[in-house]
């Protein structure tokens, strides 16, 4: 008998849901707008700001990971915790909650990955520096480049270690958004 996806450890999620990188797919903008308009329709009471494709799915020609990442900004003076539990009772999982930070996954199996996976991202309005790095990398082709090379070089180091992946590309992450800020200061 099969575990529940909620009874399995770190190491065993991260070997059934290894990182695993595909060619860039024009796909993802379609299942983006595909969820958007599921998320405006189920949220229509919350105080959204702002619904945005986030990520290396939403960079244009990059591999990514075959996930489609969503940022939910929200009111700074609503409760947090209201809006997560709309998207919970939709069909989403929680998978790390902060005081100020909710994030959601859709399309995770017990047999692995859906056909469609999304993580979505609740935060306060303001608190999107995706934003700022996609705009920046979409910009900037030969820094999204030098961030895919990078993404392909650890993708088989870190195959089952989603942390040690996500913080090898912190530093490059952080500078360019820290650039593309200053650049685009007030765009957001």
């Amino acid at each position: 008998m099969q575990k529940e996806l909620s009874e399995m450890s770190l190491e065993e999620l991260w070997e059934l849901f290894p990182i695993f990188l595909v060619a860039h797919d024009d796909k993802w903008n379609i299942f983006y707008d595909e969820i958007e308009s599921f998320l405006k329709n189920i949220l229509s009471e919350c105080p959204v700001e702002r619904i945005s494709h986030i990520g290396s799915t939403a960079i244009s020609g990059i591999w990514a990971k075959d996930i489609v990442d969503v940022l939910i900004e929200i009111s700074k003076d609503s409760d947090i915790q209201n809006t997560a539990k709309v998207i919970e009772k939709n069909g989403f999982i929680r998978m790390s909650a902060e005081e100020d930070r909710i994030s959601f996954n859709r399309g995770y199996t017990k047999d692995g990955f859906a056909d469609k996976v999304f993580h979505v991202h609740i935060r306060y309005a303001g608190d999107n520096d995706e934003l700022y790095f996609r705009d920046y990398l979409n910009k900037h082709i030969k820094i999204a480049k030098e961030y895919e090379a990078m993404k392909l070089q650890l993708w088989k180091r870190y195959e089952h270690d989603r942390d040690a992946y996500t913080n090898a590309k912190t530093e490059f992450i952080r500078k360019w958004t820290s650039e593309a800020k200053r650049v685009y200061a007030g765009r957001y």
